[in-house]
């Protein structure tokens, strides 16, 4: 973590491109998914040991908004950066880039629901404070 969010680094594989060479537009959402991940797991630890501690509580993707803006290519090195936008009862949404250099390939905003057996419930108030971007 940063003054700018998480950065997660990553390398583009063959598995990650189409026919033509460019980055397949869903495999932004798994590297998308990755930095959401590792943002967690950077500020609370393992989801696993959240969802255990937290007696099954899990998150899903409510909803997505994403603008590709450049294709990237097999071999590039790139930089997901994930960053808290708002925090509500229930849900988070996040800003998230995926970046090549300086270069903004992918911008997303993702909102992301906090569920236990199927049903909205309160973020915690432990992982809210890790996740109120700093105010100084």
């Amino acid at each position: 973590m940063d003054e700018a969010g998480h950065a997660l680094p990553l390398r583009v594989y063959y598995e990650d491109t189409d026919f033509s060479g460019f980055v397949y537009h869903a495999s932004y959402l798994r590297f998308m998914e990755r930095g959401r991940t590792e943002l967690l797991r950077g500020l609370a630890g393992d989801q696993s040991d959240l969802h255990r501690e937290a007696r099954g509580l899990v998150f899903v993707v409510r909803k997505m908004a994403i603008d590709f803006r450049k294709p990237a290519y097999m071999d590039d090195q790139l930089v997901v950066r994930t960053m808290t936008r708002e925090l509500r009862g229930a849900s988070m949404t996040l800003a998230q880039e995926v970046r090549r250099g300086e270069d903004i390939l992918v911008a997303a905003d993702v909102t992301v629901a906090c569920v236990r057996d199927g049903r909205a419930v309160r973020l915690p108030d432990s992982l809210r404070a890790l996740l109120t971007p700093d105010q100084s």
